[in-house]
């Protein structure tokens, strides 16, 4: 060995090794409390109906079926929903990018004309609104109850998004940068499309992630502006499929056979709700990787002042 490699080796105490164990141990508890209940949600999904509304279910599958995916998938309705919060989500996600990173690029300006002004007039949104009967007046005012467009527009513009890319723009990039694309003759715009915008891809992954969660996760919205089901995104459409599964009685039954029948489908509603979050979460979780290097990036902007 190296007089080097000897003398850069750490010697760590009895103590150091105890709580380094410790902090181990820890994290490998906390990252299992964390995981389990989405494991519990895949077994439980797939697991005898009766097992699991019984709770017999706990770290395997018993009674492996995929009798609560069926019943879910078998509503044509479901594959509506699917390509409606598909649409909603990827129109939105754009429409809140290209609203948030030009207005954050240029709240970012120290010289522009009334920054202080608009940073504080969208701040005060965050904590103030109208309400939810003066939205609803003012959508129906507009003409969009009932139409597409009212859930792409809703939430186009975040001000807590907008505040964090504002703080990367100003953190992130060089001013020097953006001095020598002016001495080159360049415009304001020419800085944003040719420096900003290349050198900001963390930023925009995160925010794209985060409006695009929003997104596929809203129901409410829908639920207030939207009455007609070929405009139902799939977070309201599984809601209604649980509660069309929950809207019967075992006294109605006439017969044994029938009342089987209705015990089994009162716990399979049981199954189909951990069915239902799987379905409605899955595209998200499989898109997670591809943004995750940019998020890891993002999430920490302004954590280091140097």
């Amino acid at each position: 060995m190296s007089d080097s490699t000897a003398n850069s080796t750490i010697y760590e105490s009895r103590g150091d090794k105890v709580f380094i164990t410790f902090i181990h141990v820890f994290l490998l508890l906390a990252m299992l409390l964390a995981l389990y209940p989405l494991y519990f949600t895949v077994i439980a999904s797939v697991s005898d109906p009766y097992k699991v509304a019984t709770g017999k279910v706990y770290f395997f599958p018993t009674g492996f079926t995929l009798e609560a995916y069926a019943n879910i998938l078998k509503e044509s309705q479901v594959w509506v929903g699917y390509k409606n919060t598909i649409v909603y989500t990827v129109l939105g996600t754009l429409l809140h990018l290209v609203c948030t990173i030009p207005c954050a690029y240029a709240l970012s300006k120290r010289g522009m004309p009334g920054r202080r002004f608009f940073t504080l007039f969208f701040m005060f949104t965050m904590y103030f609104s109208g309400g939810m009967i003066p939205s609803y007046l003012l959508v129906k005012n507009l003409g969009l109850i009932d139409t597409r467009s009212i859930l792409i527009l809703l939430g186009a513009v975040s001000v807590y998004n907008m505040i964090v890319a504002r703080t990367f723009f100003a953190s992130s990039i060089p001013e020097e940068l953006y001095e020598s694309c002016r001495m080159d003759g360049g415009t304001e715009i020419r800085a944003f499309f040719s420096i900003a915008l290349p050198l900001s891809k963390p930023i925009i992954a995160v925010i794209a992630l985060y409006a695009a969660v929003g997104k596929w996760n809203g129901y409410f919205d829908a639920l207030i502006y939207t009455s007609k089901p070929a405009l139902q995104p799939l977070q309201l459409v599984l809601r209604n499929v649980l509660i069309l599964n929950q809207s019967f009685s075992v006294a109605d039954a006439t017969d044994a056979e029938e009342i089987a029948y209705m015990a089994r489908r009162a716990y399979m509603v049981q199954t189909m709700k951990y069915a239902l979050v799987f379905v409605a979460s899955a595209p998200v979780l499989c898109a997670y990787p591809f943004v995750q290097k940019y998020f890891v990036k993002g999430v920490m902007i302004g954590s280091v002042k140097g």
